[in-house]
């Protein structure tokens, strides 16, 4: 066989391992990154948009940040309460801030980000009756044009 051609069929066979080996990996990456997505609903929490989180704010209903310390204090919802999913979100420091009977949204970084659907679920189990998973989060609520509160320091 030709030189040429060898070198040619090398380099097809080559190409076809390199785009399997891709096509593998994105599917991979496209497969983690949908299982890495906030659920829609969270069952016994109303699932809200952020036109809805909006009205709610306005109302006064309590808003519950549960991102790190560092994020909220570079800007949160303004009035937004912190209760970090890792550190402080549990059941009596939930309580200290709203009432059983009373409704609470609850909201984090969005749809990316699960401590907000852990944090619904949470309330919902330990008997809450009016939770509002913001599941869209400050991202959008930045991309809609909504101011943030930063906590000067």
């Amino acid at each position: 066989m030709d030189l040429e051609i060898e070198v040619k069929l090398t380099t097809i066979e080559e190409m076809k391992k390199s785009l399997s080996l891709c096509l593998i990996l994105l599917f991979f990456v496209s497969t983690a990154e949908a299982d890495n997505l906030a659920p829609e609903s969270i069952k016994g929490a109303w699932t809200i948009s952020t036109a809805t989180a909006k009205l709610l704010l306005d109302k006064g209903y309590p808003f519950i940040d549960v991102r790190g310390a560092d994020d909220f204090k570079i800007g949160h919802i303004p009035g937004a309460y912190h209760l970090s999913i890792r550190n402080d979100f549990d059941e009596l420091n939930l309580i200290s801030i709203v009432e059983k009977n009373q409704p609470v949204v609850i909201y984090c970084n969005g749809i990316l980000c699960m401590g907000s659907s852990v944090a619904a679920k949470k309330a919902v189990d330990w008997g809450w009756l009016k939770v509002f998973y913001y599941r869209a989060g400050i991202k959008d609520w930045i991309q809609q044009g909504y101011l943030i509160q930063p906590i000067n320091q």
